[in-house]
């Protein structure tokens, strides 16, 4: 049972732990984990997978739907769909630090692959994504000079 619960809970801020992206959601989260968290991704917002964008959230022009996929090629591609419309990925292992909570069971997380580096710059560079100054994205990607334009 105590496994259970700390497969349903945040990861501890300031956490390194690791993560074997086993679905994907959208372009921002959730990133299943096959050790269990479910990862939002830190510092930046892409639209939901609906195509809309949340009030007070950055808001690309990119879709939803490209922003998942960009997502799941950088995580080494699709390998099929869940019944619930989760995208299944199997590609290397990420190495996360989570910055905490992300509202509920989510941790908000910095992930790094061996192949893409840094998932939330990546999104942001490639303009999936955009950074979002209130949760720290406005540094985060700020020496590859990929300030979000919008707030």
């Amino acid at each position: 049972m105590l496994l259970l619960f700390l497969l349903a809970s945040a990861v501890a801020p300031g956490t390194t732990f690791t993560c074997t992206p086993v679905a994907v959601w959208d372009g921002d989260w959730p990133i299943w984990c096959a050790e269990g968290p479910r990862i939002r991704l830190a510092g930046i917002a892409a639209r939901e997978i609906d195509e809309t964008c949340r009030p007070g959230h950055p808001c690309p022009t990119a879709s939803g739907r490209a922003a998942r996929d960009h997502l799941v090629s950088l995580l080494g591609g699709a390998r099929g769909t869940r019944r619930t419309g989760h995208v299944v990925v199997r590609g290397p292992r990420l190495t996360c630090v989570s910055n905490g909570s992300a509202k509920g069971d989510r941790t908000g997380a910095l992930c790094r692959s061996p192949q893409t580096g840094d998932l939330s710059c990546a999104m942001v560079r490639s303009g999936y994504a955009l950074a979002w100054k209130r949760y720290g994205g406005d540094r985060l990607c700020k020496s590859a000079g990929l300030l979000s334009r919008r707030r």
